[in-house]
């Protein structure tokens, strides 16, 4: 009997840090993203954290270290610019292939229309970021031009 304790005390504790990474749905990772974005303003919200709490919670295992990695950006890639105020964003599942799932995001910053799609995988901790795509680069790329 002990040794079922045990074990159900090793898995309790094991429970919340599966809890920390990945989302339940694509849509709701991609809300949660946004939510980091605040009230709209940098001098309200410092978007996504850079940390690598937040990394292993919102992205795969080869995009968190590229996450948070010393760079030197010009903007943040997520609003496709270096301030914010976001207007509503719509999600949208737009396409499921294979083992991936594409997450359209549209919202107007500052009157500027943008549109990212997300890459999503759902492994064993749930929704995670593979990549964002833009119009003219993806997440990946940005990351690597801009490291320190």
């Amino acid at each position: 009997m002990r040794e079922l304790a045990g074990i159900a005390a090793l898995f309790a504790g094991l429970w919340p840090a599966a809890a920390e990474a990945g989302f339940r749905t694509p849509e709701s990772l991609v809300r949660n993203v946004y939510a980091h974005y605040g009230d709209g303003a940098p001098e309200l919200s410092k978007g996504l954290p850079r940390d690598a709490v937040t990394a292993r919670q919102f992205f795969d295992a080869p995009l968190r270290r590229a996450w948070s990695a010393p760079r030197v950006a010009p903007y943040d890639f997520l609003v496709q610019s270096p301030s914010w105020q976001l207007g509503p964003v719509t999600i949208a599942v737009v396409r499921r292939q294979y083992d991936k799932t594409y997450v359209a995001a549209n919202f107007d910053n500052r009157g500027r229309k943008v549109a990212l799609n997300f890459v999503l995988v759902n492994g064993p901790d749930g929704w995670l970021i593979t990549d964002i795509e833009s119009a003219h680069d993806s997440l990946r790329m940005f990351l690597e031009q801009f490291r320190k």
